[in-house]
């Protein structure tokens, strides 16, 4: 049974000033976040992996991640394939909004995959660290072959998925004591201070499950998102700064009750570079995984 893993590595990178934050080295060998995801993929079950990322970096990106990865698993079987994020690729019937200069965002950058996907598909970023047991929850999900209209979340535990080094933005979760997703908010500016975590909102539970953008579908999904996208494009809302997200897709089918999403909690903790100061943190992590044995140093 194939299955497909989307990383998506389109991302303008937007707070990381200079260089593709995809792209740092994160230990002297080289290697980098997508590394240590697909490792963890490839050991979970995943053998077809789908890299989204802007044409403008294809060169870049299959010298310092693509062509080695490509070598390293090729005798396990495990297939790689580009996709490319554009802002024309839209249906047909609907145009460019004037003033808007970037793609239209993770539900976009899904369906860049829509003629390489057959079956059900993962969707990460690529500059996030999930750790091995969110890849097993997920690809053992995956394996049971997903129900049409359902889908898969990972929950992180909220504490564990900030930064030192400014606000960031989580999807909070409302789950119900079945497991299953009942609402998915974003909220913004989300930090730790004087031993709380708050957004401009108010406090917030630092247990609270979170979505990091992890998630599982079955292959229904692409022809849901597809539909989606065209009444999002047709909605009469100005568009030059709005962006088509996947949270935001799954929580509207949630409400008018078009989807079921169970929600699988993992302990990992996990870490990303949001802020370019996020970079040296995010190593001395690896090298503490090292150290305790996660990971080989081949």
């Amino acid at each position: 049974m194939e299955i497909t893993l989307i990383i998506m590595a389109a991302g303008i990178g937007s707070r990381y000033k200079g260089g593709i934050k995809q792209l740092e080295a994160m230990d002297d060998q080289g290697r980098i976040i997508i590394d240590y995801s697909v490792y963890d993929a490839v050991e979970a079950g995943f053998n077809h992996i789908i890299f989204v990322i802007r044409r403008e970096i294809e060169d870049d990106f299959r010298c310092i991640i693509g062509n080695r990865i490509e070598r390293l698993y090729c005798e396990r079987g495990v297939r790689f394939e580009y996709a490319f994020q554009e802002l024309e690729d839209i249906p047909q019937g609907h145009s460019v909004p004037a003033g808007r200069v970037r793609p239209w965002g993770t539900g976009q950058a899904v369906l860049s995959c829509r003629e390489l996907v057959s079956g059900p598909f993962a969707v990460i970023n690529a500059d996030d660290y999930y750790g091995r047991d969110a890849f097993q929850l997920l690809a053992r999900y995956l394996t049971e072959d997903p129900k049409e209209a359902e889908a898969c979340l990972i929950g992180f535990v909220l504490k564990n998925t900030l930064s030192e080094n400014g606000g960031v933005t989580r999807g909070m979760c409302d789950v119900d004591g079945r497991g299953m997703l009942r609402s998915i908010r974003e909220t913004y500016n989300i930090r730790s201070t004087g031993g709380m975590i708050v957004s401009d909102s108010g406090i917030l539970d630092s247990d609270a499950v979170v979505s990091m953008n992890m998630w599982g579908f079955g292959a229904d999904f692409m022809r849901v998102l597809g539909r989606e996208f065209a009444s999002f494009l047709g909605s009469g809302e100005e568009l030059a700064e709005q962006e088509f997200l996947i949270p935001k897709v799954v929580g509207s089918l949630l409400e008018q009750k078009k989807i079921r999403v169970h929600v699988r909690r993992t302990r990992d903790r996990w870490f990303g570079i949001t802020y370019k100061e996020d970079l040296e943190p995010v190593r001395d992590e690896f090298t503490r995984l090292r150290s305790m044995g996660e990971y080989q140093e081949n």
